[in-house]
């Protein structure tokens, strides 16, 4: 057998451990691929913002890559220190100091390129679908077809077998300075009774409190202003829920004799804060980088729909197109022009309505109210397929969009409206329109009446189109029309409503952040279910020894089944649930500062996360049990 064959041989019968180790790397590598897939295809360079997506991704693939080190480099390091004791006796056998360090990097790089190349295949295998969502997230201009992504595989090839290279040899350097006697007793070293100091556990609850307070209860901006501090102290009540509360806890519940007593408490509990103490940093690594996850993409995920949803109301409600012209537009009739232009270029039959916006003062104070003729807003409301209204005397109904529609109806309909100018009005009822585009509180009156209240203390225009056209039609049109120069959206004098290209935009800016905030969330996320996995593993032979012994004094297999979830219940939820927690408060802040119902976004994504983590758990555990199981055998 030749020194490679050995180390292959090592990595085969270690394949338990080093499962979650090349999956998980196998994985990161997928990641990176698939960005560098989107960076390099050929139809991201077909305009600017597909081009900003491009350099939004290829700067994403290597944020990953930075991330990908540091992760292979703690799942090695916690595979290995499982491995100490057989690498002293490997050393009392007359391994050579120097042969163990070639072994380590000889079976890191046999992983590293079996991940790499297994990354590749999956990312080939699943890139036809992982291009389709990217474009309907991504909502770019041009259809993103399967190619052969020879830049992306030669990329990923050197990037990573450069990784591991890197990772092989930090391993092997720090295996130098490991001695045979620490390596044959590393699993002998005894462990001292694990200490909670009652006011650290204490000063967890006030932190968590103090921090939880400021975020729900203060003003949203001030929140936002602290938030240096609330994560300071969050972090530093995480890290002590695991080192001191946790522990302060275990130990009450051990000395409660009547529940320490009762059917397998004693065995859950006996190491039980030994437990927590040994995997107190990783149980702190996992429950912020999850943290992390959950607010990042629950951020982007809520306020994408909450853009989406505003514009989805407006596109469904109020005309496709609308240019409201304020006093002093002096390009006016080139705007209009330039509108109805492109209209006519893109085949598009539409019908025009125009509204004059009359504001008139009233009676006891500065204000001005929009007042609109019967016969101008019947027109318009015809287009729209609303209803009409009909009036007579000094009656007017009130227009409302749902932002005023409460006040209207509570204070508008209780008196007449008195003008400056003598005239009184009487609302008679409320109709919530969005006829008027960007206007949310107007009133109509009848033709006579409207005659009657003379020259207006200032005036608009609005010019709104109706039109059948799609969609995407729409959308070619707002493209055609923003790409000259002269004409934007928001002058200082007009405003341009269109819906459809409004969404358009809202949906490609936030596609290119929430498209990379969700990938990054998932490979922080699978990142942080590998160190429990780590974790937990490194555990096993001592379990295996443990219940073996007691297993001769009568454990039955169902008390065995019910002490082993317990303990993988708590190494892969505690975390977890301190994370949702966590982001949970974090998203309620996050909607109360925007003044918005993001209730069903968060719970969405907090939910698919746990969901994912209750999947993993249940395999570990059938895996974990089975083994443990064996070995009673």
């Amino acid at each position: 057998m030749t020194f490679r064959q050995f180390a292959f041989n090592n990595v085969l019968r270690n394949k338990r451990l080093y499962a979650a180790y090349f999956l998980s790397s196998m994985f990161t590598v997928m990641i990176f691929f698939t960005f560098a897939v989107f960076a390099y295809h050929p139809a991201l360079n077909s305009s600017d913002v597909n081009h900003n997506a491009q350099a939004a991704l290829s700067t994403s693939k290597w944020l990953i890559y930075g991330f990908s080190f540091f992760f292979v480099l703690y799942s090695m390091s916690s595979f290995l220190k499982t491995r100490k004791r057989e690498f002293g006796l490997l050393m009392l056998q007359g391994i050579s100091p120097g042969q163990l360090r070639r072994m380590v990097f000889i079976e890191n790089m046999w992983i590293g390129t079996g991940a790499t190349i297994g990354g590749i295949l999956i990312g080939l295998v699943f890139a036809k679908a992982i291009l389709l969502i990217g474009e309907n997230i991504l909502v770019l201009d041009e259809k993103l077809n399967f190619y052969i992504p020879i830049q992306a595989i030669i990329l990923t090839v050197i990037s990573f077998l450069v990784l591991f290279v890197l990772i092989s040899m930090f391993i092997a350097a720090i295996l130098r300075s490991e001695s045979l006697i620490s390596l044959i007793r590393s699993q002998r070293a005894p462990k001292s009774e694990p200490r909670a100091s009652i006011w650290l556990s204490i000063l967890v609850i006030v932190l968590l409190a103090i921090s939880y307070g400021v975020a729900l209860l203060v003003d949203a901006n001030l929140a936002l202003q602290l938030l240096l501090p609330i994560i300071v102290m969050v972090s530093i009540a995480t890290y002590l829920l695991f080192t001191q509360l946790s522990v302060y806890i275990i130990g009450s519940m051990k000395n409660r004799k009547s529940f320490f007593w009762r059917r397998t408490n004693m065995l859950l509990l006996s190491d039980l804060s030994y437990r927590m103490k040994d995997n107190a940093r990783t149980f702190f690594l996992v429950a912020m980088v999850s943290t992390v996850s959950f607010c990042a993409i629950g951020t982007l995920y809520g306020l994408q729909a909450l853009l989406v949803k505003s514009s989805t109301v407006e596109t469904a409600a109020s005309f496709p197109i609308a240019y409201t012209s304020m006093a002093g537009d002096a390009t006016q009739s080139t705007n209009l022009q330039t509108i109805r232009q492109a209209l006519s270029t893109a085949g598009i039959p539409s019908q025009e309505a125009h509204l004059a916006l009359n504001q008139y003062k009233l009676k006891n104070d500065q204000t001005e109210r929009i007042i609109l003729s019967e016969t101008a807003f019947n027109q318009a409301n015809v287009l729209l397929g609303e209803q009409t209204v009909q009036l007579q005397g000094n009656q007017a109904v009130v227009i409302t969009s749902s932002t005023a529609r409460q006040t209207a109806e509570h204070q508008m309909l209780q008196k007449e409206v008195q003008l400056s100018n003598g005239v009184a009005l009487q609302p008679t009822r409320v109709i919530f329109s969005q006829t008027i585009p960007g206007v949310s509180l107007a009133l109509v009156v009848s033709d006579d009446l409207y005659k009657r209240l003379g020259t207006p203390a200032s005036k608009a225009d609005i010019y709104a189109w109706t039109t059948n056209a799609s969609e995407k039609e729409l959308i070619a049109v707002g493209k055609e029309m923003f790409s000259e120069d002269t004409f934007t959206q928001y002058g200082a004098y007009h405003i341009l409503d269109f819906p459809s290209y409004t969404l358009y935009t809202v949906k490609s800016l936030y596609g290119i952040a929430l498209f990379i905030g969700l990938f990054i969330g998932i490979v922080f996320f699978v990142s942080a279910g590998s160190f429990l996995y780590f974790r937990l593993y490194s555990d096993l032979d001592e379990d295996k020894q443990k219940f073996r012994s007691i297993a001769k004094l009568g454990l039955t297999e169902r008390e065995l089944n019910r002490v082993l979830t317990q303990q993988i219940a708590l190494l892969f939820f505690a975390p977890i649930v301190v994370a949702l927690i966590h982001g949970s408060i974090a998203l309620t802040t996050l909607a109360h500062l925007f003044d918005a119902q993001l209730f069903t976004e968060c719970a969405t994504v907090l939910g698919i996360f746990f969901l994912i983590q209750l999947v993993y758990f249940f395999i570990v555990r059938f895996f974990y049990i089975k083994q443990v199981r064996e070995a009673l055998h």
